[in-house]
């Protein structure tokens, strides 16, 4: 298929050329559709518009329709209230629906650049939304620059992917580079392992766009051979832990091709497996007296060079190697401590495949660390207790640091959380340290048959509870079990009577440890009075019971 600029999306249909998937569009529909959009806005006097679409063709049109007759387009990251209340007073339509904006068709023009204006908006490492303008060259520059690098092995490939388009990386990798490459563009994000392999295998080629957190999650339950035809993989939004990485290239033959860059830059560099970054075509890099990146790029306004705050090492072959960021540099009495050089040696640890460390203000100021445990380390906390963990990665770390430096608080989780674009914001991190352990659990799914609630459960590995109960193998309390039933159930069944009355044929039959993943059964028999309970552990019966329910007493 031929290369279409963005400028020429809407000069001349092009009848064979597809756009998108699920449901089919073709070129002319998606030209038709944008300049009728264009005709509706102009009609309406719109100067400024939010969209925040997630089906990507309808984007594609919204975009393309508002660029078409000199339209300002801000790119929500959200349609939460707030972000549409802190917006307003910038935008004169919120556009999530095009199904009532229409109006005779303007005719196919070529986009004029210098009308076309694109705001995003993202979060800076405390989470506060800044706003972000993009000229049409820039974007532009990088689709052309994309195409270049990758588009002979993409050939005609699908293009799937798990990040929404109103953010950097997918609106250049999902929308606009399809769009120009004449590649069909799966039109929903996908963020579920299982998801993406059942579109890709019906897909003849197919690349993905993706987002560490979901290439983390893809595990052995996949079929990966039939998934190694994929032609390529792309990782942004964050660091892709070098053991995710690995596992891609051992189970599809190919190393996934990660993209650094930013909003404000667009992309940076590239590289593929456990090596120094590539500068992408056009990007000048220098280094400020502190060691951080100067980026000078095509991507950003002429003449512009924007500061980073990431240390790095720059090769005399221009490739260049990160060394974390200068601006989580934390001073505790009077010395300077660097975050991301604490993590990387916290994540040197066969125990720990993600750390984030913050401070706590208490009195005297501390470190404490939130961790994503290995396998090994979670082995290693269910039979060896918490406090071996957390004490022998303190003298790891030890080995690393000051004592001052040592964090005094620790938070262990299976991964953390991380947005489905990669981000994880200090304030959440904070967060989570100032909280206290937990003491529930959260359902990750539940579906009602029949009157009886099936709900998979995962134990979290720094449950409070495992305190005490016992310190060197935890075992998750009956007791507790019997709490969780309940609790669940009256967030679940209507209008189950109040008070706890008593337990009939209670059984437990295998422990349950940290990290588990449980099936809970709930059932209410309301002529009885009696809610039935049932954990199993795979094949395994846990736990069963019937837990007494009657009225308060008036």
């Amino acid at each position: 298929m031929t290369w279409l600029p963005i400028t020429d999306l809407l000069l001349k249909a092009q009848p064979e050329r597809q756009v998108a998937l699920e449901p089919v569009l073709h070129h002319p529909e998606l030209r038709e559709r944008a300049l009728r959009l264009a005709a509706a806005l102009q009609a309406r006097g719109v100067q400024r518009v939010a969209l925040y679409l997630e089906d990507a063709a309808e984007l594609a049109i919204a975009l393309l329709g508002a660029w078409r007759v000199g339209v300002q387009v801000l790119l929500p990251a959200d349609a939460q209230t707030q972000t549409r209340q802190r917006l307003s007073a910038q935008i004169d339509l919120w556009l999530d629906d095009l199904s009532e904006l229409d109006a005779e068709p303007l005719p196919g023009a070529r986009l004029l650049p210098e009308h076309c204006r694109l705001t995003l908006c993202t979060s800076g490492s405390s989470g506060e939304p800044k706003l972000i303008d993009k000229s049409l060259a820039q974007l532009a520059n990088e689709v052309e620059a994309l195409e270049r690098l990758w588009g002979q092995n993409l050939g005609q490939a699908s293009i799937l992917g798990s990040v929404a388009c109103q953010h950097i990386y997918g609106l250049l990798f999902r929308l606009l580079w399809p769009l120009c490459a004449g590649r069909p563009l799966y039109r929903r994000a996908v963020p579920f392992p299982e998801d993406l392999q059942r579109i890709s295998l019906d897909q003849g080629d197919f690349a993905w766009i993706a987002s560490p957190a979901l290439l983390k999650r893809m595990g052995d339950n996949l079929d990966w051979s039939a998934l190694s035809r994929v032609k390529q993989v792309f990782s942004s939004g964050g660091a892709l832990p070098g053991e995710a990485a690995e596992s891609l290239h051992e189970r599809l033959g190919q190393w996934p091709t990660e993209i650094y860059g930013s909003s404000e830059t667009g992309g940076i560099g590239w590289r593929q497996g456990d090596t120094a970054w590539q500068p992408f075509p056009g990007v000048e890099l220098s280094l400020d007296e502190t060691g951080a990146l100067r980026i000078a790029s095509p991507y950003l306004p002429a003449g512009h060079i924007e500061q980073s705050a990431d240390a790095a090492e720059i090769g005399t072959d221009g490739r260049f190697v990160l060394r974390g960021r200068l601006d989580r540099i934390v001073k505790l009495e009077e010395k300077r401590i660097s975050l991301p050089m604490l993590e990387q040696a916290l994540m040197s640890h066969d125990w720990v495949t993600d750390a984030r460390l913050g401070v706590i203000q208490e009195g005297r100021a501390f470190l404490g660390a939130v961790l994503a445990l290995s396998t090994n380390g979670v082995h290693v906390l269910r039979n060896q207790g918490r406090r071996s963990v957390t004490e022998t990665l303190r003298r790891h770390l030890a080995e690393h640091c000051e004592a001052i430096a040592l964090p005094r608080r620790w938070r262990l989780l299976l991964e953390l959380p991380y947005s489905s674009q990669g981000k994880l914001a200090q304030s959440q991190i904070d967060a989570l340290l100032a909280a206290p352990r937990p003491t529930r659990v959260e359902p990750f799914s539940r579906e009602e048959l029949d009157g009886e609630w099936l709900l998979q459960l995962q134990v979290p590995v720094d449950l409070a509870h495992f305190t005490g109960h016992f310190p060197q193998t935890p075992v998750l309390p009956g007791v507790v079990q019997v709490d969780w039933a309940q609790q669940l159930a009256r967030q679940l069944i209507a209008h189950l009577p109040p008070r706890f009355a008593g337990m009939e044929v209670l059984k437990f039959q295998q422990l349950v440890r940290p990290g588990d993943t449980l099936q809970l059964s709930l059932r209410f028999d309301a002529e009885r009075g009696k809610l039935y309970f049932a954990y199993r552990n795979g094949e395994a019966a846990c736990s069963s019971g019937r837990i007494l329910l009657e009225q308060a007493h008036g």
